[in-house]
Formats: structure tokens, sequence, C-alpha cells
């Protein structure tokens, strides 16, 4: 099946009141374990790829890879750009095939945000690709941890309804990455923190009122750091400590059904595929055979998505609608 765009995927998972999974891949394991994760559930994706991993993989790698994937797979599949940092990123990732581009100007001024928001966007949707922005910062490094710079935010700046819609309308933007609470990394929460759903809701509703319909919205920061899979990181040698915190999976069910289409995940899969690996190492300390340990580190990985696309996103089974 050729590659599909988010456009298509958004207005069915709209209607279906489901969520698009968005995850983020930088090697050959975690696209296979991603794929095949779905492809068994019957669940529509979105392959996500930063500026880091482009950088670590190198781009051709990559996109060859994305390729042998789609040709191996029945479900619709779009690739998308994240944390896109410039236009020029955006321009080339468009004409090398993405279906979708992020635009993060999300540092900058609401003017400046805007500015080069709309040239993307001119750009993408004469070259039939759709544009992701986003408005609000959220707490936590803006970018990929694994790319130069990108900034970091120690409070970070809610979304504002009526900024919003002035952003959409100002932008022509497909979809817009909000903030509410949510945050980049493993260390996301402290306590009780949970989204502020109110926000989510008020932003919704702010956009519907001013006659843009049931319109996209994304989730960024929202692995759920799996306390289990921290655990099973310290237990085989890691220091994560116990202060690591994600999005509760109950709030992410809550955006997903108040209009979050696409949820973004990233960290709970290097967590997965950490904790694969270091159980391997800790447990058979003489193995030198990468097949032994990334295998069952992918398998680790496999187990996640499946999890999240069944009980949280509740994607399963829409792949055909």
């Amino acid at each position: 099946m050729p590659l599909t765009h988010t456009r298509d995927l958004f207005g069915k998972a709209l209607k279906g009141k489901y969520a698009l999974g968005a995850f983020n891949v930088n090697n050959m394991e975690l696209l296979q374990a991603i794929v095949e994760a779905c492809e068994e559930e019957k669940a529509p994706l979105i392959l996500q790829i930063s500026k880091g991993a482009r950088q670590y993989a190198n781009p051709v790698y990559l996109k060859k890879l994305i390729e042998a994937a789609v040709s191996l797979s029945n479900i619709p599949i779009a690739v998308h750009l994240d944390h896109g940092d410039t236009f020029e990123l955006c321009k080339q990732c468009i004409d090398e095939g993405f279906t979708s581009v992020m635009i993060d100007g999300s540092h900058l001024p609401f003017d400046k945000n805007a500015e080069v928001c709309k040239k993307v966007v001119d750009y993408a949707h004469k070259h039939n690709a759709v544009v992701e922005g986003e408005l609000g910062q959220l707490v936590g490094a803006q970018h990929d941890d694994g790319e130069e710079g990108g900034g970091y935010s120690k409070g970070g700046l809610y979304t504002h309804p009526d900024e919003a819609v002035q952003f959409v309308k100002q932008t022509g933007v497909d979809s817009l990455a909000v903030a509410i609470g949510n945050s980049h990394g493993a260390y996301k929460f402290k306590g009780t923190q949970h989204l502020n759903l109110d926000r989510l809701k008020a932003i919704k509703k702010a956009l519907l009122d001013a006659g843009m319909g049931d319109y996209p919205l994304v989730l960024h920061g929202a692995s759920s750091v799996p306390k289990e899979i921290v655990q099973e990181i310290n237990k085989y040698g890691g220091k994560l400590g116990e202060d690591t915190a994600g999005v509760p999976e109950a709030d992410i069910e809550i955006a997903r059904r108040t209009g979050c289409t696409k949820v973004n995940i990233d960290t709970d899969l290097r967590l997965a595929l950490t904790a694969g690996l270091r159980k391997v190492f800790a447990e058979s300390p003489k193995e030198f055979d990468p097949r032994k340990y990334l295998g069952p580190a992918r398998a680790k990985v496999k187990e996640l998505v499946r999890h999240k696309v069944k009980n949280v996103l509740c994607s399963a089974g829409h792949a055909f609608d």
C-alpha cells in the first residue's frame, strides 16, 4: 500500500473517536516492531522521524527502511517529520516524499511562529503534503534529545484557546500541537500531576465555535513512562531513579475522546528497547550476537505498541475504515 496522508487518517479518527499513534523511528528494530504490531492489530499508523533521527541514521537509510516496511504492509501508513525546526528542513522532507511535516516555531514569538508556519503550509499544500504547527511550550527539551541545541523549557507555556483560533486562521495549518501540561522526556510529572483537560476542552470548543469544525489537535510528550519498564531497566543495572513519571494513560484516553487525534510516543519506545537489551546483557553477559539481544528488545517494543493501539489509543481494528 502506498503512503497515505494524515489528512485522510484524521477525518476517520475524529469520526471514530480514536487517536492515531505517532511513533518515532530511529533504526530498523524500532521500525519493524512498530509496523508489525500495527499490522497485526490492524491499526493505522504515523511513522515519525525527527531531525536527530535523520542525523543518526542518515535520511537515505531511513527512507529505504520505510519503503521496505510499506511494501510489506497492508495498513495505511503516513510518514511525518517530527519537530522540524526550519523551513529548509521541512521543504527537504517534503521533497523526499514525506506526506506530513511539523514546523515547530513554539519557541518563537507568536507572529514569528505564525510566519514560518504559513511559509511551510504554502509550500506543503502545493506539493500534496500536510502541516502540523505548535502553539505553547512543553516542559523539557523542545526537540529530540539526540539533536544539537533545541532549547529546554522548565516552566512550559499553556496554549491559549483564542490564540489557537487566531494561529490556525492565520497559517492554514492542518493540525495543531497544544501544550496542556504535557512534557517531553522520562521525568514529566511529579506526584499526582495530570494533563489540564479543561484547557484542552476549551481549545477544542474555541476552534469549533470559530467555524473550524472538529479540528484535529495533537498531543506531544504523551509517553506514559510505565513503572514496570522503568523497574525492569533498574533491575538489570539501569539508574533511572524512582522519580520517572509520564502522562497517565487515563488522561490520554480522555484527551482522545476530547479530540486529540494524534498522540506522539517516543520515550516509551526507548525505555522498552533499553529494558529488553539490559535483560539479555544481565542474564547472558557472554552474549555478543546482535540478533540475540536486539531480537528480544524488538519484541519488547512490539508488545508496548500493541498495548498502546489496543488499550489506550483504541485505533486497533480501524486500519480499513
